[in-house]
């Protein structure tokens, strides 16, 4: 049964005053926990997320543990190209490699339209697993936006410069829209199958666009982005757009169809919500480092990211990135607490 449209979190994600600010982390769910290293073994994230017992119990955990106002899935955003067969594969301390980079039209080819169904069936069946078993928490799914998906196949791995990457945009502007294209598809394709086994919100993580000009993201990135908005936009669902680095682009990004933009550390969520104006809600936005820090000094920061929201209504509480992996999880369980018991939104 999933859960009621009245769950704080799906109220802030709609811009609707909540009984309490909603908190989730990204990367809630891995390496800072014990009981994920437990049970997590040895082999890719790949493998794991293959599993749909394994990757509905580490999707659990976190909610167990902290008491979070949301799951998100236990996945990666390379799971539908690695499900076709594009060659990627996720090296531990590294992230996604992929054997064969893209190059030319050729390689098109090899970007066929995803069957969630004959794919990669197992997020499905992750999917509805868990929303059996998560009762009233919503469950988050997601996708890679098209331009960070794009940025690993074209690099071939991570990139600092993404110079392979801005090349192939700028000197063949009809390939990249082609690749974007096949890509947004396959994040349509990808999400819709995730809401409809279950899933009560969505978000599109677009980790690298803050490596681009605004000109560039709105002419060359944002309509992809919009493709993925717009595909989805029928089966009502909150969807939130998430990136690093994206504080010159956060009118964009919501332009481009988000009911939620996610703010990293480097805005102050004041100045994040003037930039987006009253009809979009916000998600965010601790440094993660400074979940490492004495607790006083994690508080004090915690305190200042909800009067900077001013007891406005939609706010999603959340680190402006993933957490990191030497966090202690009894800091992010007092976190949950805190922001629990602090202002709710007028």
């Amino acid at each position: 049964m999933p859960p009621d449209r009245r769950a704080p979190f799906l109220q802030a994600c709609r811009n609707q005053p909540a009984s309490r600010v909603p908190v989730w982390f990204m990367r809630q769910a891995g390496r800072s926990l014990p009981e994920y290293r437990e049970v997590r073994g040895t082999g890719s994230i790949l493998d794991a997320v293959r599993d749909p017992a394994l990757a509905t119990e580490i999707t659990l955990q976190p909610v167990r543990r902290h008491g979070v106002d949301a799951a998100i899935l236990y996945s990666d955003i390379v799971v539908p190209v690695a499900a076709l067969g594009f060659g990627v594969e996720i090296h531990p301390g590294v992230g996604p490699v992929v054997a064969e980079p893209f190059r030319d039209e050729a390689d098109l080819e090899r970007l066929r339209p995803l069957d969630p169904e004959a794919d990669c069936p197992y997020v499905q069946q992750t999917v509805r697993h868990l929303v059996d078993e998560l009762g009233d928490v919503p469950l988050i799914g997601f996708a890679g936006a098209p331009f960070t998906v794009a940025s690993y196949l074209v690099e071939g791995g991570p990139s600092r410069t993404l110079g392979k990457t801005k090349a192939l945009m700028l000197g063949r502007p009809d390939l990249w829209q082609q690749l974007l294209d096949r890509l947004a598809g396959i994040a349509v394709a990808s999400l819709r199958a995730q809401v409809l086994a279950g899933a009560s919100a969505v978000q599109l993580f677009d980790s690298w666009a803050g490596t681009l000009s605004p000109t560039m993201y709105e002419r060359h990135v944002m309509p992809a982005s919009a493709k993925v908005f717009a595909g989805i936009a029928d089966l009502d669902v909150p969807a939130i757009h998430f990136g690093v680095t994206t504080g010159e682009l956060l009118p964009l990004m919501a332009e481009a169809g988000a009911s939620v933009v996610g703010v990293d550390w480097r805005v102050p969520l004041d100045d994040a919500r003037a930039r987006l104006g009253p009809g979009v809600a916000v998600q965010g936005n601790l440094d993660p480092a400074i979940c490492l820090a004495p607790w006083p000094a994690v508080e004090a920061a915690a305190l200042e990211v909800l009067a900077a929201n001013g007891g406005r209504p939609g706010h999603v509480f959340n680190l402006g990135h993933g957490v990191l992996p030497e966090t202690d999880p009894d800091v992010l369980t007092r976190l949950v607490e805190l922001v629990h018991g602090g202002e709710a939104p007028r």
